[in-house]
């Protein structure tokens, strides 16, 4: 009688894989052979007479339309329809029975508080922008000053070349962000350090300690009230435990720095790793996105979290503040940007047009323009006031990393991305104004110096840190 021997685990593993993987195969080819209609309405209907579920959250048109195609493919045949027959009367048509309560999930009385302070403080910044806008209008002599000072700033864009390159790490570098006086420039990377350069020498003053574990930072930026941190203060002793800098790591923690490179305070709480991070401009709260599809509001002063915001189906990944406080702007992978009132919570609007994830968001001084870039190549420029999107950048030949307005009078707008370059733009005519080229690897992170003297910085891939500004002193207005 022969010997039966069995085969060894780790043979029997791979002939499940093989198996699986050529039973995917098949399913895939039935997949291609299955046509099923383009109506929307239509697809669902079919979902419908299969038992299945009309729609999933978060779920497209192009999606619920191969999850059809899917699901027929996967019964082989067995599935008995008949659409064509089916009169327009018998067709399944959605109730959505209106929501006559308002559904809330109550917040901490901490929340409350902080939504108080920030309508008071809010209201004051715009009246404040408002009625200087109002005299530019009016005044012909400010309508001209303006006009000076856009030209001034279009000229100094045109004539950015690049001042210096530093190699920042020994792996690549996610994120840069100006200080507000503009002295320093603080920039982040795979190699979980943070690390503050003087400006203009690009000159190394501190860098902090990794964290445990060594995660991967992926944004940074500086607390509104950071201003004159040279080397001397940055020793003094009541910068100690004063926070200047948070920075958004893969471990899912925010992190706080004093003006030394100390962690002040490590905010903990989302379930997957970080994206970007952004300080309210009153300075209090600091608010990270996260791939766990929600961003975080957070008090600065005592790490508590006072806002956990859903409304992305996706991850969200990119954040930034309005000039005044009163609204917030979230990036989603999910294509789409939205707007927050911060002082009531609510989702105000919804900006719908990329057809890929968006990656970058930012606000204009003037408070009413709005800036997004996506994985789809373009920059979108949006228009509060008309409630949609004004123009479209073709900006690069990849995914757009950045987008950063000028920040004295946003004259012009920066973009960067995965295409190794950075660029500037008119944000009158959106004109090209100037290509930065110089980076021989992905370009992760730019930024505007907000002193005025169109400094601008830019990270990458390659690992080097690149400061580029105007030839010559840009001239004074006249």
């Amino acid at each position: 009688m022969a010997d039966v021997f069995g085969l060894p685990e780790a043979g029997n593993r791979e002939r499940q894989a093989h198996a699986a993987k050529i039973q995917e195969f098949e399913l895939r080819r039935k997949i291609r052979q299955v046509v099923v209609p383009t109506d929307d309405g239509k697809v669902r209907q079919l979902l419908r007479q299969l038992g299945e579920p009309v729609t999933l959250f978060g779920e497209r048109e192009m999606e619920r339309r191969e999850r059809l195609k899917r699901i027929i493919a996967q019964r082989d045949g067995e599935v008995d329809l008949d659409l064509a027959n089916t009169s327009v009367t018998d067709q399944v048509v959605e109730e959505v029975e209106v929501q006559k309560e308002k559904f809330y999930t109550e917040g901490p009385e901490e929340l409350r508080t902080a939504r108080m302070a920030i309508a008071r403080y809010s209201l004051l910044r715009a009246k404040a922008r408002l009625q200087g806008a109002k005299r530019r209008r009016e005044d012909p002599q400010e309508l001209e000053a303006a006009s000076c000072l856009y030209s001034s700033a279009v000229s100094s864009a045109r004539s950015v070349v690049q001042q210096c390159s530093e190699l920042g790490d020994t792996r690549p570098i996610s994120h840069c962000a100006f200080s507000p006086d503009g002295t320093s420039l603080a920039a982040c990377g795979w190699g979980g350090t943070l690390s503050v350069w003087s400006v203009p020498a690009v000159a190394k003053r501190w860098a902090a300690p990794p964290p445990k574990d060594a995660p991967r930072f992926t944004g940074v930026a500086w607390h509104p009230a950071a201003a004159g941190l040279g080397p001397d203060a940055m020793q003094a002793e009541g910068q100690a435990g004063v926070v200047q800098l948070a920075t958004g790591a893969s471990d899912g923690v925010c992190r706080l720095y004093s003006g030394s490179g100390e962690v002040v305070r490590a905010l903990e709480g989302h379930t997957d790793r970080l994206a970007r991070v952004a300080f309210h401009p009153m300075g209090g709260h600091v608010a990270t996105a996260s791939f766990d599809a929600t961003w975080r509001l957070w008090d600065a002063a005592t790490g508590a979290c006072l806002l956990e915001q859903e409304g992305h189906s996706r991850a969200v990944y990119g954040l930034a503040f309005q000039p005044d406080g009163s609204l917030a702007a979230s990036a989603g992978l999910d294509a789409y940007g939205r707007i927050w009132d911060c002082r009531t919570g609510r989702c105000v609007l919804t900006l719908e047009g990329h057809v890929k994830p968006v990656l970058a968001i930012d606000f204009s001084p003037d408070g009413y323009h709005l800036a997004t870039g996506s994985e789809d190549h373009t920059a979108k420029i949006w228009d509060l006031r008309k409630r949609g999107c004004v123009y479209t950048l073709p900006a690069h030949n990849s995914l757009l990393s950045t987008v950063r307005y000028e920040r004295c009078g946003g004259h012009y707008l920066l973009t960067a991305g995965y295409d190794c370059v950075a660029k500037l733009w008119s944000c009158r005519d959106h004109k090209l104004l100037k290509l930065l080229a110089g980076h021989e690897g992905k370009v992760m992170g730019a930024d505007v110096s907000p002193d005025g003297s169109h400094t601008i910085a830019t990270v990458a891939y390659d690992r080097t840190i690149k400061l580029w500004a105007p030839d010559a002193p840009p001239p004074a207005p006249a």
